[in-house]
């Protein structure tokens, strides 16, 4: 029987979701012209007041936010509370640039523990469950996002945080953790780990797990499920608009159900900005209608999907958005064939090989060139060089048989790409450097 952490709302007729999102909508725009200078210096660039947006229809006449935005306004130049108001922050890495930082109220906190209690009513977890978080805590929102959840369901919030596999293996087994909620790079490593030292699942308890931050297939879905002995779900956010929570799985897995109580979610063309008709695939845009500390507008993330609204087997009317098919600023162009690391992945599982690769793209006599480095068994790792130069070839057949660009493949020894417990490091572009 699918459970649900608030029913009412996350089975609300459609009418009733449009009314909701009208009013925050007109509220919250209103909210930023006043209190948020920046966007109202956007909106009168634009031509455009609060009185011009009436409902969700009039949603496209509101400028975009991008990243380079919350950039130029660091580090508290987007908020729309004064500082007193602030119950805490959390922050991105800052790998491409200068860390975004996104306020909360204590409203909004509370808003963050109900979405990721959604979560993980929809994935079974009751008061009774013990969830192992092993995302990151501290700034980065992935850990704190569903040990919030896990605390708002009333279930022990297990804050183990990332790294320190070998004890995170002793915990399974001592504290009988069943919900684990990690990276999914970071769970095939567990995986791996728990064969390594000869743990038998059934010394284990875990049943279902939430793994979201990065892109991963289907294929590392069935993967990570066959070697921790639980069902995988996928969750979806970023730190912009909340952290771990935007959207998320219920038991049919056919799509990340939207909070749209809380957001209003649009797909539009990465290049022309246009909003695109329903059912195409495009670039997802957020905007935050429940936010008070750090409501961002039209914020576009970069997120390639599809968003489907037909009503869920589940009884949900929240529509849904597909994992996303990669990102439009991870998106490689090799020798004008746009590539994503998840079709590689694809390929690499579909052909029973290790989901830990990297690309490695280079630019030689001005010509792009993608190396596919890819772990293999001992076994195979140590076969004559004849059958591992034929395995490479079969497996680059295949890659340029998806992609129609042809690519290099390397075989490399076990555990020789570096394993991260936080986001995989997928791609090295060494074209950036010349």
């Amino acid at each position: 029987m699918e459970q649900y952490w608030q029913k009412e709302i996350e089975t609300a007729s459609r009418e009733q979701l449009t009314a909701w999102q009208n009013e925050r909508l007109v509220n919250t725009v209103k909210r930023v012209y006043e209190n948020v200078p920046y966007y109202r210096a956007q909106m009168e660039k634009a031509g455009i007041t609060p009185d011009d947006i009436k409902s969700i229809d009039d949603l496209h006449k509101l400028p975009f936010t991008y990243k380079s935005d919350l950039r130029d306004t660091y580090p508290f130049g987007l908020f729309a509370v004064p500082m007193e108001q602030v119950a805490t922050m959390h922050a991105s890495s800052g790998t491409t640039g200068k860390q975004i930082v996104a306020g909360y109220t204590e409203n909004d906190l509370a808003i963050w523990g109900d979405i990721c209690a959604r979560q993980l009513a929809a994935v079974g977890c009751e008061k009774t469950d013990i969830v192992h978080v092993s995302y990151g805590y501290g700034l980065f929102t992935g850990g704190l996002g569903l040990h919030r959840g896990a605390r708002r369901i009333g279930a022990v919030a297990l804050p183990v945080s990332s790294g320190n596999t070998a004890r995170q293996l002793t915990i399974f087994q001592d504290f009988g953790s069943n919900i684990l909620c990690c990276t999914p790079s970071y769970a095939m490593y567990l995986g791996e780990s728990l064969e390594e030292a000869g743990i038998p699942l059934d010394k284990i308890k875990l049943k279902a797990g939430i793994f979201g931050a990065e892109p991963w297939t289907e294929e590392m879905r069935r993967m990570i499920e066959k070697k921790l002995g639980l069902k995988a779900y996928d969750i979806y956010g970023l730190t912009e608009i909340m952290g771990p929570g935007v959207a998320y799985e219920c038991s049919c897995q056919k799509g990340m159900h939207v909070n749209e109580d809380h957001f209003i979610i649009e797909v539009i063309d990465p290049d022309t900005g246009e909003v695109l008709p329903k059912g195409s695939e495009g670039e997802i845009v957020f905007s935050c209608i429940t936010k008070e500390a750090f409501p961002l507008l039209r914020y576009r993330t970069r997120d390639i999907g599809v968003v489907n609204y037909e009503t869920c087997e589940c009884g949900r009317t929240f529509c849904r958005m597909s994992k996303p098919r990669g990102r439009s600023d991870d998106m490689l162009i090799i020798r004008g064939v746009n590539v994503f690391p998840s079709q590689i992945e694809t390929v690499l599982m579909r052909e029973g090989h290790s989901p830990n690769y990297q690309l490695v793209v280079d630019r030689i006599n001005n010509l792009d060139t993608l190396e596919v480095k890819v772990e293999v068994t001992a076994d195979v790792f140590s076969d004559t060089v004849a059958n591992l130069t034929k395995a490479e070839k079969k497996l680059a057949d295949s890659i340029k048989s998806l992609l129609g660009v042809a690519v290099k493949v390397t075989f490399c020894a076990p555990n020789t790409i570096a394993r991260s417990t936080g986001k995989a490091v997928r791609v090295i572009d060494n074209r950036k450097l010349h």
